[in-house]
């Protein structure tokens, strides 16, 4: 996995709106069936963690975990960011490939 390559990727997709941050606003679009993917920072917290892979596991969206919450909101060209959903089939694919 080159990190590059990720992140631009996911920072083009937040550009095509194609993503959602923020822990709730996740959980409700994993609940819509509108999160194709769900991004979680490794240094979430333990609450956050099981929160967010209990629903993902239930609604059976596919979970990827990244090294870190800054690297996260930077990729998408905010703060730090634990959570993220990417709601768009194209780009969920690209990323799971890229994170294997």
């Amino acid at each position: 996995m080159t990190q590059q390559q990720w992140m631009s990727l996911l920072g083009l997709a937040n550009r095509a709106r194609k993503l959602i941050s923020g822990e709730e606003l996740v959980i409700k679009e994993v609940r819509s069936g509108k999160a194709k993917l769900v991004l979680l920072a490794s240094d979430a917290s333990a609450n956050t963690e099981k929160k967010i892979s209990d629903k993902c596991s239930f609604y059976k969206v596919p979970i990827k975990r990244v090294e870190n919450r800054s690297m996260l909101g930077q990729a998408i060209g905010k703060e730090a960011r634990v959570t993220v959903a990417v709601l768009d089939e194209g780009f969920a694919r690209k990323l799971q490939t890229l994170l294997d």
